[in-house]
């Protein structure tokens, strides 16, 4: 039974990486920040050790003995300043993977994002062989990126590395407010315009799956997509009202728009809708095809309509009488101005 190391356990892809390592017969341990909240691993079989991605004492601790691991330690929320994105996802990444060559790990999964990948033109779609040609001005993708420049360059120093690069992660489970937390966002009305963009969903037990086949089947220093659907913005809307019942945002507004009214939401007092990186990324198309990791992995997703009502199930059942009490309808002067637009751009 190998021994297999989890960073980021306690997150929403980690958590479900630690289920489907236990289901494969695995002795796994994971690393915990003292700060951390464990519910997420609350009754599983594992060891747990105090390791910060910063604390490169504590990786070696907990790198020792391990013969695989998987790197999926991080953070996507964007608000951050761009300096505390490249010091937790790009210099974690190098710390976490040193602990690993130094241990003699026999393979790691990085964890990476199709945020490193970058963003495709508009109605079209990249693969693993996309390669950027400088950064994006994103703070959260930019740092993806160099993540992944820090893992290759330990590579070529004799560790082996398999690149994941999961997309938009759905699905139940998501109690810390990250990447489903559009849809949380939705379901209470806090959405009341968008831009123009995509995003590529993908289910977290196909997620998990899918890093558990790159472990197995991947090859050294390649990249694997990990997509299902390809969504806009206003597809998307349109699927969770749908499902929900409650009326999507009423207003797409061009982007220079955006940014200047997130801009000005930054100078005020109270909470913001959302900040200009957040727009800045929401306006790319982050499309991509996963033919890749279905041919050499031979990864299969479910449909990617249950989900999405997987989901909005899942916050319709946190959120209980908050939620009812939002209300399903977009505010009036928002619907006015709305149905204004679409008739002027007809």
């Amino acid at each position: 039974m190998p021994r297999v190391l989890v960073t980021g356990a306690t997150g929403f892809i980690g958590s479900h990486v630690v289920r489907a390592l236990l289901a494969r017969g695995d002795d796994v341990r994971v690393t915990v920040r003292a700060s951390s909240r464990a519910d997420a691993l609350e009754g599983l079989d594992v060891e747990r050790v105090k390791a910060d991605v910063g604390d490169r004492a504590a990786l070696r601790r907990a790198a020792r003995g391990v013969e695989r691991a998987f790197h999926v330690a991080g953070t996507t929320y964007l608000r951050l300043p761009a300096e505390q994105l490249m010091r937790i996802n790009a210099e974690g990444t190098r710390n976490v993977l040193e602990a690993c060559l130094a241990a003699g790990v026999e393979r790691v999964v990085h964890v990476s994002s199709v945020a490193a990948i970058g963003p495709a033109r508009r109605g079209g779609a990249l693969d693993e062989r996309h390669v950027r040609t400088g950064p994006l001005g994103i703070p959260y993708a930019d740092a993806k990126h160099a993540a992944e420049v820090e893992a290759l360059r330990v590579a070529a120093r004799g560790l082996d590395v398999v690149l994941a690069c999961p997309g938009h992660v759905f699905g139940a489970g998501d109690d810390r407010k990250s990447s489903t937390e559009v849809v949380r966002r939705f379901l209470l009305r806090r959405i009341p315009a968008y831009v123009d963009g995509a995003i590529c969903i993908v289910d977290v037990e196909d997620v998990a799956a899918g890093l558990l086949l790159c472990d197995e089947r991947g090859v050294g220093g390649e990249r694997y997509i990990l997509g299902t659907r390809n969504y806009t913005w206003e597809r998307l809307f349109g699927e969770l009202e749908r499902i929900s019942g409650v009326e999507g945002p009423a207003l797409r507004v061009p982007l220079p728009v955006a940014l200047a009214l997130a801009e000005a939401a930054a100078r005020t007092p109270g909470p913001r809708m959302a900040s200009a990186a957040e727009v800045r990324a929401a306006a790319h198309w982050w499309t991509y095809r996963s033919a890749k990791a279905r041919r050499e992995l031979g990864w299969q997703t479910r449909p990617h309509e249950d989900t999405v009502e997987e989901t909005v199930r899942y916050h319709q059942e946190r959120l209980g009488d908050r939620l009812r009490r939002s209300g399903t309808r977009q505010p009036l002067p928002l619907r006015v101005v709305g149905r204004v637009v679409r008739e002027v751009v007809r």
